[in-house]
C-alpha cells in the first residue's frame, strides 16, 4: 500500500515536494534513506534514527537472506518488529550485491547462481524467491529483482540486462502479492541514453507504483550520470515517486532533486565514518588528519546535532587516534544527520519557491 502525492512542484526546475503514504510513516520527500544493511544502521540504534528525523531506512535482501534467515526475521514480526523500527524501510532486491560478486556468481535467464560470501555455500535466486524473500521481511516498498550493468561495459551487454532486468520486473510483479507493500521497478542502461529510454519504457509499461534509477554511481562520470536523469525525468511517469539508488553524495543529492529525484539511498554517511571522515556545509573534512589536533571547534559550527554541540574535531581525532568505537558513533550520527537536514532545507527551499536560490547558495560554499 503506497499513496504519492505531489504537494508543490517547483517553477525553477524539476524538483518537488512529495509525501510518500506508507503503511507505518508519511515520509516527506525529497528524503535521504540511511542504508541498514544488516538491519542496522551501522553504530546508530533505532532512537538514534527516531531523534535524528529519519523517515524512511534501506535494507539489504542479499545479506539478510544468508544471515540471519529470513523465517527467523518473519517470525519476529518481519524487519519493523526485529529492529524495532516503525517508521518506514525499503528492501533493495539484493541484485547489486549478488551481480558485485563477478567471480562467486552465474547469470542465467531464469535466475542467478552465486556462492556465498560467508561460506561459500551455493544459491540460487529467481525473481519469484525474491519477491519471497522481501514479502516475508514486510519492508513497506520492496524492489524488482534486476541486472545491474557495470561501468564501463558494452553497449551489448547493457542492452542484454535492460532486456533480463524487463523480464523479471514483470515476473516480479506476477509473483508479488503483498498488499500492504509496494512493489519498484528499476531502470537500467547504463550511460547509453537509447537504451535508458528502451528500459523506461518497458518498466512504465508494468505500472509499478514507484521507479527505482539503477546502475549509477558506479564508477561514471557525474556528467554522464545526470544527463541520464536529464532523460529519465521526461519520461517518467509525474505522479509517482522516483528514487535513484546509491547516491548520496550532498552535491549528486541536489543535482537529483533539481532533476525530479524523490528518494535517495547511500552508504556513505556511515563508511565515511568509519574512515574518520565527516561532512560539512563547507565540503568534507577527514578528521583523523593530524591538521585536527588541536582544533576544538565542532565538526560543523552550523550544524546542530548533539554531537556538534558537545564535542570538538580535537577530541573526536584523539578517539579515532586512540581506537575507540565512540569516534564511528559520533561521526555516523553527525553524517546521517547533515544529510537528513539538508533534505529538510532542500523541502523547505521547494515550498517557498527558492530551490535554486538555495541550490545556488549551497554549491558556492561546498568544496567538492
Amino acid at each position: 500500500m503506497l499513496h504519492y502525492e505531489i504537494v508543490k512542484q517547483a517553477e525553477d526546475s524539476s524538483a518537488r515536494l512529495g509525501q510518500l503514504q506508507l503503511v507505518h510513516h508519511l515520509v516527506d520527500t525529497p528524503v535521504f534513506m540511511p542504508v541498514g544493511t544488516q538491519a542496522t544502521v551501522k553504530a546508530l540504534s533505532s532512537e538514534d534514527l527516531y531523534e535524528i528525523g529519519a523517515g524512511i531506512i534501506l535494507s539489504n535482501t542479499y545479506h539478510l537472506y544468508l544471515r540471519p534467515g529470513v523465517d527467523l526475521i518473519e517470525k519476529a514480526g518481519g524487519l519493523h518488529g526485529f529492529m524495532n523500527w516503525q517508521r518506514g524501510i525499503l528492501t533493495d532486491s539484493g541484485g547489486f550485491q549478488v551481480f558485485s560478486l563477478s567471480k562467486l556468481r552465474q547469470i542465467r535467464d531464469d535466475g542467478v547462481y552465486f556462492n556465498s560470501h560467508i561460506d561459500g555455500s551455493r544459491h540460487f535466486l529467481t525473481p519469484e524467491t525474491v519477491m519471497e524473500i522481501q514479502q516475508k521481511l514486510g519492508a513497506d516498498i520492496a524492489m524488482c529483482f534486476d541486472e545491474c550493468s557495470p561501468y564501463p561495459c558494452s553497449y551489448q551487454e547493457a542492452a542484454r540486462a535492460v532486456e533480463r532486468t524487463t523480464q523479471w520486473a514483470e515476473r516480479c510483479r506476477n509473483a508479488h502479492n503483498r498488499r500492504d507493500q509496494a512493489l519498484f521497478g528499476i531502470i537500467q542502461g547504463s550511460v547509453f541514453p537509447d537504451l535508458r529510454e528502451t528500459s523506461a519504457r518497458g518498466l512504465t509499461a508494468l505500472e509499478f507504483p514507484g521507479y527505482a534509477v539503477g546502475g549509477l554511481s558506479v564508477g561514471e562520470p557525474k556528467a554522464d550520470m545526470y544527463a541520464m536523469l536529464d532523460l529519465l525525468d521526461t519520461m517518467l511517469p509525474r505522479d509517482k515517486p522516483r528514487y535513484l539508488m546509491g547516491v548520496g553524495a550532498p552535491e549528486d543529492l541536489l543535482e537529483g532533486v533539481r532533476r525530479g529525484i524523490d528518494m535517495f539511498d547511500c552508504v556513505l554517511p556511515t563508511r565515511l565514518a568509519r574512515h574518520g571522515s565527516a561532512y560539512t556545509h563547507e565540503g568534507r573534512i577527514t578528521v583523523r588528519n593530524a591538521g585536527f589536533a588541536d582544533d576544538f571547534r565542532p565538526i560543523d559550527a552550523e550544524c546542530g546535532c548533539w554531537v556538534c554541540r558537545n564535542y570538538s574535531r580535537a577530541y573526536i581525532r584523539h578517539l579515532i587516534k586512540a581506537g575507540e568505537i565512540l569516534a564511528h558513533r559520533l561521526l555516523t550520527y553527525h553524517n546521517v544527520y547533515f544529510l537528513t537536514k539538508l533534505m529538510e532545507e532542500v523541502r523547505a527551499a521547494i515550498a517557498q519557491d527558492a530551490f535554486m536560490v538555495y541550490y545556488n547558495g549551497f554549491m558556492a560554499k561546498y568544496k567538492f
